[in-house]
């Protein structure tokens, strides 16, 4: 129990309701850019522009399969700023098709499994599912869709920490 109450403690969360809840990931709306072969070059000139902390993941750390040569390439990368900007960015392999103007997507990211796959649902309804809402690689859930439209959304659901 005092571990409970801790854990709690550490979400800010009033004394009364410490016990009764535990921390959840708020739901995030974020820009998705994508690349074709210069993401990481983007990412860094925008973390000059912004400041933040860079977080970038390869093709290759996932052994995601993409042409020889692209295992390089960003697979995925967030730019958190201290004022709380945040945004996300990856290459597109050549495999798949980029056009510009389609190289941006809305990306939900959260915890709140029941809440994302609602919006993963309602989204796709009358769109079109790319990729169902499955356990990834990186071991949270992912999906990918374009709504009715015509934007597409990304979903992540984190998966718990530790497991």
């Amino acid at each position: 129990m005092k571990r409970l109450a801790a854990a709690a403690s550490s979400c800010g969360l009033p004394p009364r309701r410490r016990v009764l809840t535990i921390c959840r990931m708020q739901s995030r709306l974020s820009p998705y850019l994508t690349f074709r072969g210069t993401a990481r070059e983007a990412m860094e000139f925008y973390r000059t522009v912004f400041g933040g902390t860079l977080t970038v993941n390869t093709y290759g750390d996932y052994h995601m399969p993409v042409d020889p040569g692209e295992e390089n390439l960003l697979m995925h990368s967030m730019l958190e700023a201290e004022n709380g900007l945040s945004f996300m960015g990856s290459d597109t392999p050549k495999h798949m098709e980029l056009r510009q103007g389609t190289n941006v997507s809305m990306a939900l990211n959260g915890d709140g499994e029941a809440e994302l796959t609602g919006y993963f649902t309602k989204l796709s309804a009358g769109g079109r599912v790319e990729q169902p809402l499955t356990k990834a690689a990186w071991r949270d859930s992912f999906g990918m869709l374009t709504d009715r439209f015509g934007i597409r959304w990304l979903v992540n659901i984190a998966g718990r920490k530790g497991g």
